[in-house]
């Protein structure tokens, strides 16, 4: 089993590219036999993912499993390194499946112009970047994984995307991008003042002794530009409701479910272990920025017209919790951190799922156009109010176990952080919640009940397809699986977390 155990990260990351492939020798008319290959493809990679979540030995998950090392680019000395645990696991499957479900919604979904081998290729080669990502150990790899999802991404929105489509696939190309360049730059800087090496855990073992405090804070700035602008946190999210609003319904499912989670897993995976006196001196600020995105982005979606743009801004102030709980550098702050990315990824995902069909359905997500959703269809009227119940934060959904941890965690943060401050984030966080409840109740209300608008009183609204409930079940089982028994989660990256801020004295 040794030899299936050493190629099942290298098959989770290339599978999809090898379904790329030959996709890209099937002639474009074979419609059915993308849609064939797309699908196998993604179940084959989940059947990888199954099969790693079986082999993973959950007694070690502070310890990297399935790891790789092989020589890749000596003059640089850079390695192909991969290995997983409990942090990049969770994230890893929850990839995969996605992607599944997007390929599975996508039967009958294909937005305009219609071209579905092109459509589903991206999304291959977005799944590589993504799962390549969340398992990469050696801080080149992982820069090429991250930049791979940036033109599939731009290319889904600037091709299928809305009336403005060129416009926010301009602004989300250039805002990510010089966020990478930074992002750059300080692994060169972490390569030349850290021992001449790009391996993650090296310098995790050596940086924080090799690298003066000042120099560390600087590197720290860099590696935050490039994270916090893929978060997005605030003041860098505005590219956000502009990618989110004109892509088409896979891309925005891809982009909240997995992209944003691509930032704060970096300050996880990278930021936080290989610079842990930068990360105290930068989390207070990174506190304050957190808790400022959460209330601005509530009052944001309050002034929203447009259901996709005010499931964007609601994305905004969910990101802020989880930075909330990184910046606490605690235990406690991390692991809610996790789960956050873990249940925004599937309660956002699902909400942008079902604009989506709405927008099939209705041709237009004005709110004030939209109204009576629960006369029309009325399962996709209760799935939707479910979702929004989720995230919001009610107790017993997965949405609870995201924002709850992360503010508790800032009545205590680590060693060495302002108490008075952060219990101040804390009150500022628990506002926020009472504003969630706000705008995502009155979205829900606008669009789902009443009676329908005279535009649409008279139209027959179709139902549920079956590819909906395929791609959706999934994700709302999850929702309330991860809610009921949130140790799942909290119990596999526990382990994972205690290690990663091992620099700190563990955390709290």
């Amino acid at each position: 089993m040794d030899g299936l155990d050493d190629m099942a990260l290298t098959a989770a990351v290339f599978l999809p590219m090898v379904g790329a492939l030959a996709m890209m020798l099937t002639p474009r008319e074979h419609e059915s036999d993308h849609k064939v290959i797309a699908l196998l493809t993604t179940l084959a990679t989940l059947a990888v993912g199954v099969y790693i979540l079986f082999r993973f030995d959950y007694g070690r998950a502070d310890v990297m499993q399935f790891d790789v090392n092989a020589s890749w680019i000596e003059v640089i000395n850079s390695r192909y390194i991969l290995g997983v645990d409990g942090i990049s696991l969770p994230l890893l499957v929850l990839s995969m499946l996605i992607c599944v479900l997007v390929v599975v919604y996508s039967w009958n979904h294909f937005p305009e112009p219609h071209n579905p081998k092109a459509f589903l290729i991206l999304i291959l080669v977005l799944e590589t970047g993504m799962n390549g990502t969340f398992v990469a150990q050696d801080l080149i790899l992982f820069f090429v994984f991250f930049e791979v999802v940036l033109l599939p991404m731009y290319f889904m929105i600037g091709v299928w995307g809305g009336e403005a489509r060129q416009y926010a696939a301009i602004k989300f190309f250039l805002f990510t991008l010089f966020g990478s360049a930074l992002m750059i730059l300080s692994f060169l800087a972490l390569f030349f003042q850290g021992g001449q090496t790009f391996a993650i855990a090296e310098l995790a073992a050596v940086a924080s002794d090799n690298i003066p405090r000042s120099t560390q804070v600087l590197i720290f700035g860099g590696l935050f530009m490039g994270f916090a602008i893929k978060v997005p946190m605030f003041p860098f999210h505005t590219w956000l409701p502009d990618a989110h609003t004109q892509a088409p319904t896979q891309g925005s499912v891809i982009l909240a479910a997995i992209l944003l989670k691509l930032g704060t897993y970096g300050f996880v995976r990278i930021a936080i272990p290989i610079l842990p006196e930068a990360a105290m001196a930068w989390a207070p600020w990174i506190g304050g920025l957190a808790v400022v995105g959460i209330i601005y982005g509530a009052l944001g979606c309050l002034a929203q017209s447009d259901m996709k743009r005010l499931i964007a801004f609601s994305s905004v102030a969910h990101m802020g919790y989880v930075m909330l709980g990184i910046a606490t550098l605690t235990d406690f702050g991390l692991n809610a951190a996790v789960f956050g990315m873990v249940a925004h990824g599937l309660i956002t995902g699902m909400l942008f799922f079902v604009a989506g069909s709405v927008k099939d359905r209705f041709h237009t997500l004005e709110l004030s156009r939209l109204g009576g959703l629960l006369i029309k269809s009325p399962r996709m009227g209760w799935i939707l109010g479910f979702c929004a119940m989720a995230s919001l934060g009610l107790p017993g959904l997965a949405g609870f176990w995201g924002e709850f941890p992360a503010i508790l965690a800032a009545y205590n943060p680590a060693e060495g952080l302002s108490e008075e401050l952060f219990r101040g984030y804390m009150v500022v966080a628990a506002v926020g919640t009472v504003l969630a409840a706000g705008y995502l109740l009155w979205m829900f209300q606008r669009t789902a009940f009443g009676t329908p608008s005279e535009e649409f009183a008279e139209t027959e609204i179709a139902g549920m397809h079956w590819p909906e409930y395929v791609a959706w079940t999934p994700m709302l089982i999850l929702i309330v699986v991860l809610g009921i028994f949130p140790n799942l989660l909290f119990g596999l990256t526990t382990d994972a977390v205690g290690s990663a801020l091992a620099a700190l004295g563990g955390g709290n």
